[in-house]
């Protein structure tokens, strides 16, 4: 009983049914009153014809003609004298003027209905007074069987009662319609979202109307698919973060094992020792950009603008970065083409350059130089990085901001990285309401553009 074609049926029939049922009454009983008005009128009209010819040829042959004519099961006519006693008419005529005396006794001298409850009563008499030009005086009492009244009524209502077995009839095929029409799509979008909470995701609906639900069954595919892509994403990640952590936890758990040998030699155990070093930091810092992006991904991290000249902020960056390039043999340069305010989050924009810098340092060659270039545009910040690296493949540049892609995975020993960092600075750049632009191809370097 909870499905929803049910009560849409249900309420949708309650609704035509009361509408149908008003309007019935109302035409019943238009239809019941205009019958009723349309045989008092004949009759009146009658006994006002047979009034006219009393009062203008008065006599026993006008009196004789006038009962035979209305000498019928349907209707009789009596005339009554001034005292409204009968004194002419059919046998029948006079034990229905008996039986209506009172009701006749007690009417107006005028033309009137003098009994119209057909319902209760067998007849419907009506009463006309008449002062025939010889100076006669009495009064023509019509009486008409209200029997054509009830059998047209019982024809009305039978039609009445097949107009509303037919009206039934058309609501449930409208039903079925709408069953199919309406209903059916939302039941199919309801074992859609009941798929998509226990994990499946393969959804696919069809609905493609304009209308409302059309609109429903459109956002509903969309969530399937974004759920659907979510999921692929996220089992690639995680196989993708098992494969960066088991190989650093590699190195430590069997160069720590080699360590304990007493057979080494103190080059051998340092240059052991060297390695394990690399492998912590790099553990490390893998965890730490995990931890970066799992603040971003539940948005509980927060940018703290604040006013920060430009020249002091990115020399001390450069000074905190440099010694690595010098390590390496590579070489890194800043230009800042004047000295400016800016309004950003320090501790922010710090992690952005270090994490494209790092990045240029990682895939550039000895003898290279990165240069950092700083200026003001149309009133943003704007931070250029070029490198003379290994370059991107333009297919490339739309997936590099992604987790855990690196776009060179046969050379990530080399290279190394978990592909951690340039989706850091994508978050952390849409953070800052800014956008990222790069610029590059296999073997011509890169170019970062950062503008905030």
């Amino acid at each position: 009983m909870n499905r929803i074609s049910i009560k849409l049926a249900a309420y949708f029939l309650l609704a035509v049914l009361i509408l149908e049922g008003l309007l019935m009454v109302y035409l019943h009983r238009t239809i019941v009153t205009s019958q009723e008005e349309a045989q008092f009128a004949q009759l009146l009209e009658r006994g006002a014809n047979h009034r006219d010819v009393l009062e203008d040829f008065y006599s026993e042959e006008t009196l004789m003609h006038i009962e035979l004519m209305e000498s019928n099961l349907e209707r009789q006519v009596a005339i009554l004298d001034a005292d409204r006693q009968w004194f002419a008419g059919t046998d029948a005529s006079k034990n229905l003027t008996n039986q209506f005396q009172q009701q006749v006794a007690s009417a107006p001298a005028r033309d009137s209905v003098v009994v119209d409850d057909w319902k209760q009563e067998n007849y419907i008499v009506t009463l006309h007074p008449f002062e025939s030009n010889t100076g006669q005086q009495g009064y023509v009492v019509m009486f008409e069987s209200t029997t054509s009244l009830h059998t047209l009524m019982s024809k009305l209502n039978t039609h009445f009662g097949i107009a509303g077995v037919a009206s039934l009839l058309i609501l449930f095929v409208l039903y079925l319609l709408l069953s199919r029409i309406i209903t059916r799509p939302l039941i199919r979008m309801k074992e859609a979202t009941e798929r998509l909470s226990t994990g499946d995701f393969r959804v696919k609906l069809t609905h493609k109307s304009r209308d409302e639900l059309g609109e429903l069954s459109t956002s509903i595919q969309k969530l399937a698919d974004d759920l659907e892509h979510t999921q692929k994403e996220r089992m690639e990640f995680l196989a993708a973060i098992s494969h960066e952590l088991r190989t650093p936890l590699t190195y430590l758990s069997g160069y720590s094992s080699v360590l304990k040998r007493d057979d080494l030699s103190e080059q051998e155990r340092q240059r052991y020792v060297s390695i394990l070093e690399e492998e912590s930091a790099r553990l490390t810092e893998l965890v730490k950009n995990l931890f970066d992006l799992a603040q971003m991904d539940e948005t509980t991290f927060t940018i703290s603008k604040e006013s920060v000249q430009a020249t002091p902020f990115f020399s001390t960056v450069l000074q905190r970065v440099k010694h690595s390039f010098e390590l390496e043999d590579k070489h890194l340069e800043l230009s800042i083409r004047e000295d400016f305010e800016m309004v950003v989050d320090p501790v922010r924009v710090e992690q952005i350059v270090v994490n494209l810098l790092d990045n240029a340092r990682k895939y550039s060659p000895i003898h290279s130089i990165t240069r950092l270039d700083v200026y003001v545009q149309d009133g943003h910040t704007v931070i250029r990085i070029e490198d003379e690296g290994i370059g991107i493949h333009t297919r490339d540049h739309e997936v590099i901001f992604e987790k855990l892609i690196r776009v060179e995975k046969s050379r990530s020993r080399e290279y190394g990285g978990a592909g951690l960092g340039l989706a850091i600075v994508k978050e952390l750049v849409d953070a800052h309401g800014g956008r990222i632009e790069v610029i590059s191809d296999i073997g011509k370097g890169s170019i970062f553009t950062v503008i905030l």
